[in-house]
């Protein structure tokens, strides 16, 4: 298999090039969007030099482990919508490691280890 085949939705790594139909490049695929209980794919959010953007599922054209080939033109990547939704949470799963008191306490009753995470909308 290369590059250029194509991959399902859910074989797409994040990182991948997103490039618009004329193949310049957009961003790169920070998430993408699913709910595979349902097997659905919703989309893409992608890191551009703008901050994240959304691709709706129907702009998607051919996507294979190399890159997402958008039906985007050029001139519509900058009206790109921001994505929408529920707060993007990342988990720090240093946050309680180490011997200071901080960290024994977040051991000792639990305390979540989930943060906002603020690199959203880079």
């Amino acid at each position: 298999m290369s590059d250029t085949d194509p991959i399902a939705y859910s074989a797409l790594p994040n990182g991948a090039k997103v490039l618009s139909s004329s193949g310049n490049e957009i961003g790169i695929v920070e998430h993408v969007l699913q709910d595979s209980a349902l097997d659905l794919f919703d989309g893409l959010v992608v890191k551009t030099s703008e901050g994240l953007r959304f691709v709706d599922a129907r702009q998607v054209g051919t996507i294979t482990a190399a890159a997402v080939q958008t039906t985007i033109t050029d001139d519509q990547v900058a009206s790109l919508p921001r994505p929408t939704g529920n707060e993007v949470l990342a988990a720090d799963p240093d946050e309680y490691q180490g011997n200071g008191l901080s960290a024994w306490f977040g051991r000792m009753f639990l305390r979540e280890h989930w943060k906002q995470d603020d690199k959203r909308d880079e």
